[in-house]
């Protein structure tokens, strides 16, 4: 995982389980204590969260030797009624692409410069 973000005080617009939740997406061998460190929280609240999102269905891991893979599901509604019906992919698919611009890397809509590539 790229660098560490800086702490923030103060209410944010995404909770932490979506950010463990992209973190894993980003990476599906990230370790607890890495996804801790980028998320801003203790290896126990992730463990915790992962948890969670294992007992409702969002993810699913196998150990293969000392690593963990995870596999998240992405059909899987989310749980706000507001969002009734809308798979976790769509979430993630906002999550893991902003992550992937913040490091610079280019994705599918921006050219190598990172600038939005030219109308045909």
């Amino acid at each position: 995982m790229a660098a560490v973000p800086e702490s923030h005080t103060g209410w944010t617009f995404i909770t932490s389980h979506a950010r463990v939740l992209a973190a894993i997406a980003d990476n599906p061998n990230v370790r607890i204590r890495e996804i801790a460190a980028h998320c801003r929280l203790t290896e126990r609240a992730v463990s915790r969260i992962i948890s969670d999102l294992e007992q409702d269905g969002y993810l699913s891991h196998t150990r293969e030797g000392r690593t963990n893979t995870y596999r998240i599901g992405p059909d899987k509604a989310l749980r706000h009624p507001a969002e009734a019906g809308l798979p976790v992919a769509s979430l993630l698919s906002l999550l893991v692409r902003d992550e992937t611009e913040r490091r610079g890397a280019p994705t599918a809509r921006q050219g190598p410069q990172g600038e939005a590539p030219a109308a045909t």
